[in-house]
């Protein structure tokens, strides 16, 4: 019996190794991944020539990095107030908040409206796709050229800022919004209209109650999202706020110090903000 399951053991040693190997199927060489790697070759022969051709203006790549460190170092450990006081400073954060809190409820208001009519469940096919295409074409126009676009007719300032960042809010917040709404269980609103139930009151009775806690969460992203473009703003088109006194302290004074002052306050007032929208993202119980 020993003997038996001794050549049992063998024999089946001897299939195994004399299996023969699987062969490993190569996939052919198709349009997508040629014209794939071709743009990574060219992209990374772009980097090299770019980096080659680079005008480092006789400064080497060693005290380019020391003269970094340093100055990180001053603007993060030696922050302090030169040009304006800490007064000055709070008040401008408040101004910032402002311009990011008016344009997220300008926003907010006609994108509840839009985004009714951009929802597939509740309007009509054409005129959702009209609204999503337009909101689309605003969303690919980044927020400074939409600032710089309304400039020229109200002037630099925090008028076109508003006016400005509200556009690209809206656009933001119908896509959110009516993707809320299309989540929306088809059965309940044939059920409402069964009953000979309007339009405004299936909005109101059961579109709206079932998306505000999803529409509250993607406001107050939002409104993270415009209060990082108002400090851009405020430098770029001069709509006032610390991002204004963060310009001025890097571009006028050459004040390093001071830009590390007001980079801690914006840090600050971001981390807040963040603390705050995760206490409302927990009571709300909504994950985006």
């Amino acid at each position: 019996m020993e003997i038996d399951n001794k050549l049992e053991k063998l024999s089946s040693k001897a299939l195994l190794t004399n299996t023969p190997p699987k062969r490993i199927r190569i996939r052919p060489l198709t349009k997508a991944t040629i014209v794939l790697r071709s743009t990574l070759v060219v992209l990374a022969i772009l980097t090299v020539y770019a980096f080659y051709t680079l005008d480092s203006k006789d400064v080497s790549l060693v005290q380019g990095l020391v003269a970094t460190i340093q100055n990180i170092k001053v603007m993060f450990l030696e922050p302090q107030f030169n040009h304006f006081t800490f007064t000055h400073a709070l008040k401008q954060v408040m101004v910032t908040l402002g311009l990011a809190f008016l344009t997220t409820i300008f926003g907010a208001i006609i994108a509840v409206v839009l985004g009714l009519f951009a929802a597939q469940n509740l309007s009509s096919k054409r005129v959702s796709a009209i609204i999503k295409g337009f909101a689309a074409f605003i969303r690919a126009v980044p927020t400074v050229l939409w600032v710089l676009i309304f400039a020229v007719a109200a002037g630099l300032g925090s008028v076109a800022a508003v006016i400005g960042m509200t556009f690209h809010s809206v656009s933001y917040l119908i896509k959110a919004y009516s993707e809320s709404f299309e989540e929306l269980d088809k059965g309940v609103i044939e059920a409402l209209q069964a009953s000979g139930a309007s339009w405004w009151q299936i909005v109101f009775q059961a579109v709206i109650p079932s998306s505000i806690t999803y529409m509250i969460s993607w406001t107050f992203l939002r409104f993270e999202i415009n209060f990082a473009v108002a400090i851009a703003m405020g430098a770029a088109a001069g709509a006032g706020g610390i991002g204004f006194d963060m310009f001025m302290a890097g571009s006028f004074y050459y004040d390093i110090r001071e830009i590390g002052t007001v980079t801690y306050f914006i840090l600050t007032v971001a981390i807040l903000l963040e603390l705050l929208a995760t206490q409302i993202k927990k009571r709300l119980k909504v994950n985006i």
